[in-house]
């Protein structure tokens, strides 16, 4: 169990991490509503003027999608990285070396409630309402987030024994893309494979996001369950695989 000085550190750890990513540069905060606004721009010009397959509130589905994705892969990546970039903090604190890729991911959430404020923007002037079903966001952000935790405790281990995990991580993130309906609609994935498809929980998470905030519905409990699920395993297994892996990491520090 984790006591109280545990989660000091973990509050701390994630200040840090905030602190450093906006360190010196002028804009600050900013940027985490300028890339979702700048790849919305484009892809809403592509898709609506270019290929004129334009979508009811399409720049809204759009950052349905964009917002979870960017938040994934950021925190996915940073988790993955983590270890190394606190080496010096690993050697000279006694503590639970998992709060390190924890904190990582945790640190992204102040960007994704920032970029929360830009979609509620947009969900606004376009028209659409707010309703009692968006309470369901943080549910399955939440679920979204154990998925992480399990999938940046793994990573993050493995990267320390074999550099080029990073690298495979930001190759992922460029497929997994494609792979969620962000450009393209649920309706767009083969029948056959929609079953399948809900298994990928980022998948599932943008899905659920269109559902709540598009469709002013709750998510289907076919597919909370199918979330749930895949979260589940995924925070067990990246904790056994973290937690042996670690009996070795003085060695590769």
């Amino acid at each position: 169990m984790w006591n109280g000085d545990y989660l000091f550190l973990l509050r701390e750890l994630v200040a840090k991490d905030f602190k450093v990513r906006y360190r010196n540069m002028s804009l600050g905060v900013f940027w985490s509503l300028l890339n979702p606004l700048v790849m919305m721009a484009v892809y809403t010009y592509v898709f609506t003027r270019i290929l004129a397959r334009p979508l009811p509130h399409f720049s809204v589905h759009l950052l349905c999608g964009l917002i979870p994705f960017n938040f994934f892969t950021i925190a996915w990546l940073s988790a993955t990285n983590s270890l190394i970039e606190n080496v010096a903090i690993i050697k000279r604190i006694p503590m639970k070396r998992e709060i390190i890729p924890i904190a990582s991911i945790l640190s992204n959430l102040t960007h994704l409630l920032i970029q929360l404020g830009l979609l509620l923007f947009f969900v606004l002037i376009s028209g659409l309402s707010v309703n009692i079903n968006w309470l369901w966001l943080p549910v399955v952000w939440g679920l979204e987030i154990m998925f992480l935790i399990g999938l940046g405790l793994a990573s993050s281990a493995m990267n320390l024994f074999v550099r080029d995990v990073r690298y495979v991580v930001e190759s992922i993130n460029l497929l997994l893309f494609w792979i969620v309906p962000i450009v393209y609609t649920f309706d767009n994935v083969p029948v056959d494979f929609r079953d399948l498809y809900q298994y990928n929980p980022v998948a599932a998470l943008i899905l659920a996001t269109q559902t709540i905030i598009l469709g002013g519905a709750a998510p289907s409990a076919r597919l909370l369950i199918k979330l749930a699920l895949v979260s589940a395993v995924s925070m067990g297994l990246g904790f056994t695989i973290f937690r042996r892996a670690e009996k070795r990491f003085y060695e590769y520090l």
